[in-house]
């Protein structure tokens, strides 16, 4: 439509803004590693710089280095699930059947399990080293967890909720790393039972 630009609608505005090219942002640049993961893709900052269309210098000084991108990756996934976790199990005790759910989805993920296949050392201290950005985040996620059934009254008190935390968080790891911990198949079956038993 040849309308006058002062005439035109907002929607008209929008568009025409939409065709023209803008300039990725740190944001793209996000949602590209994302992608990238989950179809089971190495996320790696040149292909990702190439990609948006701007240079290493500009990735890196937008999400730091590859390590701190694939943490903010993982999280996000991570928080995605567990909120699909919440809304699934409506009632009953939450934290066992949430932890199951995620060690399940975490051994059919295409993106975790290339970079556990691909890069099992730099895994397992990025996802387990309480040093870590993501092993903080993922340990308060699940005593929060843990916390919201115990205060229904539906996990014992016995054990101080710290420790039971840290315990839940080791249990699905070993389950999940199961491939490079003993070389045996992860078996989320196997965790749900332990899981069961350690959140009663």
């Amino acid at each position: 439509m040849n309308e006058p630009a002062a005439g035109r609608t907002a929607l008209q505005r929008a568009l025409d803004q939409g065709t023209a090219r803008r300039r990725p942002t740190v944001l793209d640049a996000f949602a590209v590693a994302r992608r990238r993961f989950a179809a089971g893709r190495r996320i790696e900052m040149q292909g990702l710089a190439d990609e948006l269309g701007v240079n290493r210098v500009t990735l890196y000084r937008w999400v730091g280095s590859r390590e701190q991108l694939i943490t903010e990756v993982l999280w996000s996934a991570t928080q995605k699930s567990f909120a699909a976790y919440r809304a699934t199990v409506a009632a009953g005790p939450r934290a066992a059947a949430a932890l199951t759910m995620f060690v399940r989805d975490v051994n059919n993920h295409a993106g975790m399990q290339k970079l556990l296949r691909d890069e099992p050392g730099f895994a397992l201290n990025l996802l387990t080293s309480m040093s870590g950005e993501y092993q903080h985040c993922y340990l308060g996620l699940v005593r929060d967890l843990i916390a919201e059934d115990r205060a229904a009254e539906l996990v014992s008190h016995e054990v101080p909720l710290d420790d039971l935390a840290y315990t839940a968080v080791r249990i699905t790891e070993a389950y999940i790393h199961t491939r490079v911990i003993t070389g045996e198949e992860p078996d989320a079956a196997r965790a749900e039972a332990v899981l069961r038993a350690l959140l009663r």
